[in-house]
């Protein structure tokens, strides 16, 4: 189910996905998707701007393996 996040003042829609998601990765682009006309407002978001936050899969990433013997 999507969340709703209420922007800070000075906050831009990068920094929303980073508060929400803790990333900006292949997630600030599906807010922009979910969110028709945000990108209109500006870059900084007035504050108490509401976001729909869309889920988004958790990126899992396996620790990388050393090897002695390569």
């Amino acid at each position: 189910m999507p969340a709703t996040y209420i922007t800070k003042q000075g906050q831009t829609v990068d920094l929303a996905c980073l508060d929400h998601y803790g990333r900006t990765a292949e997630v600030t682009e599906a807010v922009l998707d979910a969110n028709p006309g945000l990108a209109a407002r500006g870059p900084v978001l007035p504050m108490g701007t509401t976001i729909v936050m869309p889920d988004i899969a958790k990126k899992t990433t396996a620790a990388k393996l050393v090897s002695l013997w390569d």
